[in-house]
């Protein structure tokens, strides 16, 4: 699911109901539009009752693409042409010319309730075979030849709150499952929006733990959220979401919600915004760009067909071309940019890369490839604490947990005054760029290259 809807290129069309063995048809989603008003109303109709009846099979078109409402069940199609679930899609068919201009000029519009943003799951029918909550298609027929315009007609049947929402943007819509599987360690928008929706789904579910921090962390908490919901709808129980649990996750989420009903309970922007930066490109700076470089370089170390790099927080050329490099080596678009798609596989490729040389005990190795935070706990843990305990010696404005291996609130409390000091944002979270800072101090103390003011050397002045 999108941050915001788009109106999708294509389409994909199932010939038949559901699970019948029928031909699947991908055609423009204009295209889509132009067939399903062809099928369903009359080309005589005065122009207000078509151009409110398009509106309507645009806004469930678009709800059922913008919920995956069938990908999410495994299907490989978007909408079917049954008419007793979808809308008529009659392949092969004529189109009528003033209902094609018609969805020329409105294709990218679409009907939306007031603060939310999901395209409204336009409930219609004909009004005079079959009758339902929502439009009544001959009834528009009858308002508008009583003056009403498009916009009247549609409040006339959906109610007062909706909005038109116009020029929507047309993209080439991707799936919404992020590629690789989130697991305990992994951060980002899609551990977020994993977290919003077990959230809102353990209100109908409460065995479902709550997650008391929605901030896109993978924390044991998160963990435990993915582990219940797993066990309740029958899904190998590891505590990973991969796409069968992504896709499981996103249909009862939309079932609680209600988003594939006329009165839904609203999807609202908070609860879908991204909170980490978008797309890292050529000029950009900051820990986001650190972090990008430092996983490179670590791979650059395991594979020489990608060439190192400084880890200095600018995106620069340097940078671009190891980026390239890991891109064409790992078979994905040669964009020079880090997107959501090569980032996913760059922290892959990276884990897989730590998992296979760690060793035991502590010592300032490598990032562990897993983000530590509140409530994390292990040997990973178990480190940084020791690693701040050594450096508490010398910058004593750190109060040194205990080390017990358990990421409790006073490691937390001296990872931020550790971060605030060198300049890091203070999230308490151990990252890539906080591990190899904690390294660097370690090892600088611990080989004798740091001391305090007035601190003994360590050897015998003369």
């Amino acid at each position: 699911m999108a941050e915001l809807p788009v109106i999708p290129e294509n389409v994909t069309v199932h010939l038949g109901p559901p699970d019948s063995a029928a031909q699947n048809v991908t055609l423009s989603f204009a295209d889509y539009i132009k067939n399903v008003a062809s099928s369903e109303i009359y080309p005589t109709w005065p122009e207000n009752a078509l151009r409110a009846n398009i509106y309507a099979q645009i806004s469930f078109a678009l709800n059922r693409i913008y919920t995956e409402y069938y990908r999410s069940r495994g299907y490989d199609f978007d909408i079917t042409n049954s008419t007793a679930i979808d809308q008529s899609f009659v392949f092969g068919r004529d189109i009528f010319d003033n209902i094609s201009e018609i969805v020329d000029d409105i294709f990218n519009d679409y009907i939306a309730r007031q603060g939310f943003i999901e395209p409204l799951y336009a409930l219609y029918c004909d009004g005079v075979n079959t009758m339902c909550d929502g439009l009544s298609q001959w009834g528009t027929v009858e308002l508008a030849e009583q003056g009403y315009i498009p916009y009247d007609i549609l409040r006339y049947y959906y109610g007062d709150d909706i909005n038109i929402v116009r020029d929507a943007p047309i993209e080439n819509v991707s799936a919404s499952y992020p590629g690789v599987p989130l697991r305990l360690g992994s951060a980002g928008n899609d551990v977020r929006t994993l977290q919003t929706r077990l959230n809102r789904i353990s209100a109908n579910y409460p065995a479902i733990p709550k997650i008391s921090a929605p901030d896109g962390i993978f924390t044991t908490e998160t963990e435990d959220a993915v582990l219940e919901f797993q066990r309740i709808f029958g899904l190998t129980a590891d505590g990973i979401v991969g796409k069968a649990t992504w896709y499981r996750i996103q249909a009862i989420y939309n079932a609680v919600k209600k988003l594939n009903e006329l009165e839904s309970e609203g999807l609202t922007l908070s609860e879908v915004e991204k909170q980490f930066s978008g797309t890292l490109a050529f000029g950009d700076t900051g820990i986001d760009v650190s972090v990008v470089q430092y996983f490179l370089a670590t791979v650059a170390d395991f594979n020489q067909k990608v060439p190192p790099l400084a880890i200095n927080g600018v995106f620069d050329e340097q940078t671009r071309a190891s980026l390239l490099a890991f891109q064409r080596e790992y078979g994905l678009p040669e964009t020079g940019e880090a997107d959501e798609e090569t980032w996913n596989r760059l922290a892959s490729v990276y884990r897989g890369l730590i998992a296979s040389v760690a060793g035991g005990g502590v010592s300032a190795e490598a990032f562990p490839g897993v983000l530590l935070t509140l409530g994390s706990s292990g040997e990973d843990v178990e480190a940084v604490q020791t690693f701040l305990g050594v450096i508490a010696e010398v910058y004593t404005e750190i109060s040194p947990p205990a080390v017990s291996g358990n990421y409790d609130a006073a490691t937390e409390n001296a990872v931020r005054v550790l971060q605030g000091l060198f300049g890091l944002p203070e999230s308490g979270v151990v990252g890539p760029i906080t591990w190899a800072l904690l390294a660097e101090k370690y090892n600088e103390i611990e080989n004798g290259k740091l001391r305090a003011e007035f601190q003994y050397p360590g050897d015998t002045i003369s």
